[in-house]
């Protein structure tokens, strides 16, 4: 079985940003394991925003889990955020 860190991991290769796990308001070990790996493989739209991301990809492949997206920076993107604007945080390094 996949590990959370792992997780998160083929997440960000596939959307380019960093997904957080969260359950009851906390951060979940990145060596708890979960049944599910990421099996998309596309990312999803620039023009979506994190919230979509969260609503369409992340909550019906992971149920029970809340999510946070961070930007390279390592503060939280709302959720209003484009996932462009989130990914060009990462190519600017």
């Amino acid at each position: 079985m996949p590990t959370i860190g792992r997780v998160e991991k083929r997440i960000f290769k596939v959307e380019g940003v960093k997904v957080k796990f969260m359950l009851n308001g906390r951060n979940v070990r990145s060596d708890k394991e979960i049944l599910t790996q990421y099996g998309i493989k596309r990312m999803l739209k620039n023009s979506a925003s994190v919230s979509d991301l969260i609503r369409i990809r992340l909550k019906p492949l992971f149920p029970g889990f809340d999510f946070i997206v961070l930007k390279n920076d390592g503060h939280q993107a709302s959720g209003q955020t484009k996932l462009a604007t989130v990914r060009d945080t990462f190519l600017e390094n």
